[in-house]
């Protein structure tokens, strides 16, 4: 998995037409291979860097606070619907300096792009519901860039990518668009769900639990191992540019192959008793975040949305559990708890 994903020469990402997810033209960083790709990370990744990342947390902090209390005092939630989803998409919304009473419609466009499925189950009218979804976000985007057209730049993620030039020119607005386009789609849904898989593990096991309740230093650790055994992404697909052989397997130009990123992190050759959580883990070289080039642009926001979570989520509901009688049930793709009720208290 790690060769194949650092050698984009073999395995390329430029799939545009083959993994058509809405979009018009391909999404950047993420459909483009180097050389072409690199120039663009190299005026990204410092927009989504730690330094970045951390000047967002008192932030996320307080919006996780607002959320929980909501409904604290009611003994229960889903989860999902109460915290995991309005969380990291609130924190979307601050980053791109818009406003948060159109979350609404934000999820909307998301579910239309991922999650066609829960709509109809014939593939032409999944087609259908993703180019509708794909034109309201370049729509959407297109005003909000107008908006601010001969306006002082403000330090949100738009207002950079406005501002930002490559080798002395700057972005064009369809960069602009499609760079937009990748963040939403990606920004507002990893991170739910990761948050609910791993709060889904934590509640059917009370021992891992109590652990990060008595010392909230284990947190970062946990949401690491956390990130190796409910890997959010748990494939992604490549476009063969030349015949390769790979473990024995033959595979031909111009073939679609998957990665398995979460068969990766369970290779017993990289990890000590991969199939057990530990919070103590020393080496976690783990997958998730993929690798190579491609290697996830928010990872550094990803890490820290999800510690401030788990921490003010433990701090505030300490003792949970699933409800009795109920089951989660999980995704494949995307890997989620679809959902996830709770109960704390008497």
């Amino acid at each position: 998995v790690v060769w194949a994903l650092r050698h984009t020469e073999v395995f390329s990402s430029e799939m545009s037409e083959e993994l058509a997810l809405g979009n018009e033209r391909p999404m950047i960083p993420q459909q483009i291979d180097p050389p072409a790709q690199s120039r663009y990370r190299k005026v990204l990744d410092p927009l989504f860097s730690r330094r970045r990342s951390l000047l967002l947390e008192p932030e996320v902090r307080r919006r996780a606070n607002l959320l929980i209390d909501g409904f604290i005092d009611d003994g229960h939630c889903e989860f999902n619907s109460s915290f995991a989803i309005p969380l990291p998409c609130s924190v979307f919304l601050s980053l791109f300096g818009l406003p948060y009473e159109h979350l609404d419609l934000f999820l909307e466009m998301k579910d239309g792009i991922i999650r066609p499925h829960a709509k109809t189950q014939d593939l032409e009218e999944m087609v259908t519901i993703r180019k509708d979804a794909g034109r309201s976000i370049y729509e959407y985007f297109e005003k909000e860039i107008d908006s601010r057209e001969g306006k002082a730049r403000g330090d949100d993620l738009l207002d950079a990518f406005l501002s930002c030039e490559i080798d002395g020119e700057k972005l064009t607005r369809n960069d602009i668009l499609d760079i937009s386009f990748l963040t939403l789609i990606a920004g507002l849904d990893t991170v739910t769900a990761t948050l609910g898989c791993d709060v889904a593990f934590l509640a059917a096991n009370p021992d891992q639990r109590r652990r990060i309740v008595d010392d909230p230093a284990l947190i970062p650790a946990a949401v690491e191992e956390l990130f190796r055994w409910e890997t959010p992404v748990t494939a992604v697909p490549r476009k063969l540019t030349q015949d390769v052989t790979v473990g024995g397997v033959e595979m031909k130009q111009g073939e679609i192959v998957t990665i398995l990123l979460g068969a990766a992190n369970l290779d017993e050759r990289q990890f000590e008793a991969a199939d057990r959580v530990d919070f103590d883990r020393e080496r976690n070289r783990h997958m998730a975040f993929g690798g190579g080039p491609h290697r996830c642009l928010g990872s550094h926001l990803a890490r820290m949305e999800l510690r401030v979570a788990l921490e003010e989520w433990h701090r505030r509901v300490p003792h949970y559990r699933i409800k009795p009688g109920e089951t989660p049930t999980y995704t494949p793709g995307i890997r989620e708890v679809q959902y996830l009720p709770l109960v704390w208290g008497e």
